[in-house]
């Protein structure tokens, strides 16, 4: 390898030649360098913080091909777009070229004319493409979206568990680098061992989106199109992502938003703001069960900015590029945190300050339920197994439930679910509703207190005067059996096991059923219990169990059951305060707000960005981002230099579209 601080040298000049920028994000650096080094590496780092800079830049300084192994054909061109556009070259082979252009570019990268080279898993079993990797030195392979190897993480690819063999069949190993933006420790230790990771660098980079502001709202469903339909009028000039459950909720609301949207702005008398992308269609719909050639145009309409919202199922966006996205909608809630988690991160992929709000009532959990036990698809597993990935999956639909309900910062649940430590200091930087917002609570300390004492309680067999008769002689009992014991049920099992003996039986025979089952689920996500993975999910204690005992221990969760003021909205558990973070007035959007003149300057830039994207078919992010935009209209470039020291502008940039973009801001002085 290169060597060294000569590795270093060599990776920030690359850095600054090919993207623009100084220095590496928290987290690039170590991981480039241990890849030039020659060591495998697994980067856990969330949507937006440059992953694939990581293997990018080593691409371009390693001798032979990059192979990245990335699971969506569709993002290929973007991806290989953008980096041709910044003077690295690039390719793709899949399936919706012929043969002889696969060959083509097959020889091309044979003769070292490409340095990265992308592909889905499936291509790695053709014959095809094991003769070319047999033949061609591969100096490093990289897979995208790594989670996807694990059947514990929510987008388990059998087609994956084919790239660890690959790699093993190569003449001489590659450097393997692994990535993804959501991985718990189990599904880390099975991306390390699935794909054969050679004692790699593990880099974990802090979960939190600090420009993302986090809002979650519980509507009925008869009136979430309504809310989605004034959110997309208030912000004309926006880009941004909605997703739905099912594929025909997205062509439902795609189709209302299309003919309500324009009545609503028509009603407000218009933007302030001279919309560059109000022609045409305000949404267009994307799934899976679209014809291959309309799912494509939906997805470059969306990413060329020729429609600003693209209404989805989650069949949509897995390692998009498109880093102008200022809003991400959940018309319902998705399966775990980790799905919420991934496709949220697909706002403000540039730093700027961008909205994700999540939209959510009890039938979605009730939805979410019935999808999860109908979802029997992998045929690899055993029965048991099903059933142990089955209990898994309603583990992590407790997770999100937990989001929706819990009382503490969004953004410090989330960094907590991920196994950070990230104490609450005051209001969270990137913003949340819980943290802005007024809204009624439940005491449920009493409740809480139950639950902890029964856990301990299950444990131990109770004569007839309740007292103990040994230690402890189970490990506990699943979640139904505790419920049960604080209602004081009569069930037969339970009373042939003497539980009806405990202490803690029937202490909460007044409260009801689903109260204390979400208690319980609650504390399970805020680490006061835990549940066990497999079969049998039992209920033990967490890390923060002793707190239930301290006598100033205090547990509330947020009154969901309460409407708002506002009648005929829906919204329940906000006050009158919060509901105002819907309207355009609102602190909480997230919106950028220079002074005026910049403001001129970074619209106009927009405007020309357009045109020059239209004129090259590029998405215009690819030209150049909102945050370069932004910090062109402060500095007001009008030499080389002076453009080159703005942040994400490169050589290939500079040489591209220095001279139009100076010459527009030249004349915006005058």
């Amino acid at each position: 390898m290169l060597g060294g601080m000569t590795d270093q040298a060599a990776a920030l000049g690359a850095l600054k030649r090919y993207f623009g920028y100084d220095s590496f994000r928290p987290g690039q650096s170590g991981l480039v360098d241990a890849i030039l080094a020659g060591r495998d590496v697994l980067g856990v780092m969330p949507t937006g913080a440059g992953k694939s800079v990581c293997y990018q830049i080593p691409a371009t300084l390693l001798p032979g091909v990059t192979i990245v192994i990335s699971p969506l054909i569709s993002l290929m061109r973007d991806q290989v777009d953008a980096l041709n556009d910044a003077g690295i070259p690039a390719a793709y082979v899949n399936t919706t070229q012929g043969g002889d252009e696969q060959a083509m570019v097959l020889a091309q990268a044979a003769q070292g004319d490409i340095k990265l080279l992308y592909v889905a898993p499936e291509r790695l079993e053709t014959e095809r493409f094991r003769n070319f990797a047999t033949r061609v030195p591969i100096s490093l392979v990289a897979v995208d979206e790594a989670h996807c190897v694990s059947q514990w993480g929510q987008d388990f690819r059998s087609s994956y568990l084919s790239i660890g063999e690959f790699i093993a069949g190569l003449p001489a190993r590659p450097t393997v680098a692994a990535f993804t933006a959501t991985a718990t420790e189990r599904v880390r230790r099975d991306i390390i061992g699935i794909l054969g990771l050679n004692a790699p660098q593990v880099t974990v980079t802090g979960f939190d989106r600090e420009n993302l502001y986090f809002d979650v709202l519980k509507i009925e469903t008869k009136y979430k199109a309504a809310w989605v339909a004034r959110y997309v009028a208030e912000h004309p000039d926006e880009s941004g992502i909605v997703y739905c459950a099912t594929r025909k909720e997205t062509e439902a609301l795609a189709a209302a938003l299309n003919h309500t949207v324009p009545a609503l702005r028509g009603a407000a008398g218009g933007s302030a703001a001279d919309s560059v992308m109000r022609d045409g269609p305000v949404a267009v719909a994307y799934h899976g069960g679209m014809p291959a050639d309309v799912r494509n145009q939906a997805q470059r309409d969306f990413v060329t900015d020729a429609v600003p919202v693209v209404v989805a199922t989650n069949a949509f966006g897995m390692g998009i590029d498109k880093s102008n996205v200022r809003y991400v909608i959940h018309h319902n809630m998705p399966e775990s945190i980790e799905a919420y988690y991934q496709e949220a991160g697909r706002a403000g992929r540039d730093g700027e300050p961008s909205r994700c709000t999540l939209l959510w009532n009890e039938s979605d959990i009730v939805t979410r339920r019935r999808l999860l036990d109908m979802d029997n698809d992998n045929e690899r597993l055993t029965p048991e197994e099903r059933e142990t990935v089955r209990m898994s999956k309603r583990r992590l639909l407790d997770g999100m439930i937990g989001y929706c309900r819990t009382t503490d910062c969004l953004h410090v649940y989330m960094t907590r679910y991920f196994g950070e430590s990230t104490p609450r200091t005051g209001t969270c930087t990137g913003g949340c509703t819980n943290c802005d917002s007024t809204f009624e609570t439940l005491d449920v300390t009493d409740i809480a207190r139950s639950i902890s004492r029964c856990v301990h309680d299950a444990m131990y067999d109770y004569d007839d005067q309740g007292r103990p008769t040994c230690g402890p002689v189970r490990q506990g009992l699943g979640s139904g059996k505790i419920v049960a014991i604080l209602r004081g049920s009569k069930a037969k099992d339970l009373i042939a096991r003497h539980l009806d003996r405990c202490p803690s039986y029937g202490r909460l025979h007044d409260a009801p059923e689903a109260r204390i089952r979400d208690v319980l689920s609650q504390m399970a996500t805020d680490g006061f219990l835990s549940i066990a993975e497999g079969r049998l999910p039992i209920v033990g204690f967490g890390q923060r169990a002793a707190e239930t005992v301290a006598p100033e221990f205090r547990y509330e969760i947020k009154r969901v059951e309460r409407k708002a003021a506002g009648a005929g909205t829906g919204v329940t558990s906000r006050t009158d305060s919060s509901s105002k973070s819907a309207a355009s007035d609102g602190p909480a959007l997230g919106s950028y707000a220079p002074d005026d003149e910049n403001e001129t300057l970074f619209q106009k830039l927009r405007e020309l960005r357009l045109s020059i994207a239209r004129e090259n078919s590029l998405p215009p992010y690819m030209v150049f981002n909102d945050r370069t935009l932004r910090d062109m209209a402060r500095l007001r470039p009008i030499t080389d230099a002076q453009f080159l020291a703005v942040n994400g502008v490169g050589d290939s940039k500079l040489a591209k579209y220095g001279k139009r973009f100076m010459e527009a801001i030249a004349g915006f002085d005058d």
